[in-house]
């Protein structure tokens, strides 16, 4: 990861929040796209993949895959989404032995938990998402971060994205979202965890 890489950190207020950002960003989805996910545990990776797979047309219940790795999915669109979770591998050639290129070959999207263990068996395109706690319950801050040319060239897709799922409040407090690179008055730095839904650019490599 080179430290000109550009990222957007994405408040939002709970959990619903999270869940439209997911959604946002699951309408860019197609087939051979990967999206790593990481973040402390309960953090909201599941939710996350869950207004994601509602944005793809998925109509089955999405829970975690922790214990049986990959769980699939049929999108409304025509492809499938694969949701994996790396969590409890340890070795490499455990990741490898899922197949998670060769699924993405056959017509497949992917949202994989614990994602940067499995860089190494993935090609070096994918959108890395980091999920952290803000400081309010439910309140979460989402780094998002192209990486390779197939997701940087996405980048003003990948922010108008954003700003639109912060600017549907999830809660009865009004969401402010910010177009990438500005910091109008009552703007915070990036690394800051303020109340209120939104979206900064953050660049370089952290």
């Amino acid at each position: 990861m080179t430290d000109d890489t550009v990222a957007l950190r994405v408040r939002t207020n709970d959990p619903a929040g999270t869940q439209a950002v997911g959604g946002q960003l699951g309408r860019l989805l197609g087939p051979g796209d990967v999206i790593l996910l990481g973040g402390d545990l309960g953090a909201g990776k599941t939710t996350f993949t869950k207004g994601l797979a509602r944005a793809l047309g998925v109509h089955e219940v999405v829970t975690s895959p922790t214990f049986v790795l990959v769980r699939s999915y049929r999108t409304s669109r025509g492809f499938t989404l694969l949701h994996a979770d790396v969590y409890r591998l340890e070795q490499l050639h455990e990741i490898i032995d899922l197949a998670l290129p060769e699924q993405l070959d056959d017509n497949a999207c992917a949202v994989i938990e614990w994602g940067d263990r499995a860089t190494p068996a993935l090609g070096p395109d994918y959108l890395s998402i980091t999920i952290e706690y803000g400081v309010g319950e439910g309140e979460r801050e989402l780094v998002v971060r192209p990486v390779g040319p197939r997701w940087v060239a996405r980048t003003t897709e990948i922010a108008a994205a954003a700003a639109a799922a912060t600017a549907r409040p999830a809660t009865a407090h009004p969401a402010t979202a910010h177009p990438a690179g500005a910091h109008p008055a009552g703007a915070h730095p990036a690394g800051a965890h303020p109340a209120g839904a939104g979206v900064q650019q953050d660049t370089g490599a952290r």
